[in-house]
């Protein structure tokens, strides 16, 4: 029996809800990770840390609301852009995350380019979702 495209894409968009929503309470909770993995030319860390967190679960939350779903879709793109430096600055600087393997450094850039689609197809209209 295959699902309907309606169910998955249903199902992919709570799951990109849960990833952000968790994942922002997690940069308000904990932020010394995400503090530490920021390069040194971007000023206020901590204030920064915060307002990705905010933006997370406010976009986390957003694309479960049908009329602020697209708009929330974009907002979580935008926001996967802003926060690739900290992703490119890991995996230049390795050394500086030994706890963290080299390989998953680079996979983590790539994975990033998956998080950008996922944000958007998931998000775009479609009446049956």
């Amino acid at each position: 029996m295959q699902l309907p495209k309606s169910r998955i894409k249903r199902f992919f968009l709570f799951l990109l809800s849960a990833f952000f929503t968790y994942a922002g309470f997690h940069h308000l909770f904990a932020p010394d990770f995400y503090v530490s993995i920021m390069p040194p030319w971007i000023p206020g860390h901590l204030a920064l840390v915060y307002i990705s967190g905010v933006f997370e679960i406010m976009g986390g939350i957003g694309v479960l609301i049908p009329r602020f779903r697209a708009l929330a879709g974009f907002g979580l793109v935008a926001l996967l852009v802003a926060v690739y430096p900290a992703n490119l600055y890991m995996a230049f600087n390795p050394e500086m995350f030994p706890d963290i393997p080299v390989t998953a450094l680079y996979v983590r850039l790539a994975l990033q380019f998956v998080a950008f689609y996922w944000a958007y197809s998931v998000t775009r209209p479609d009446p049956a979702c």
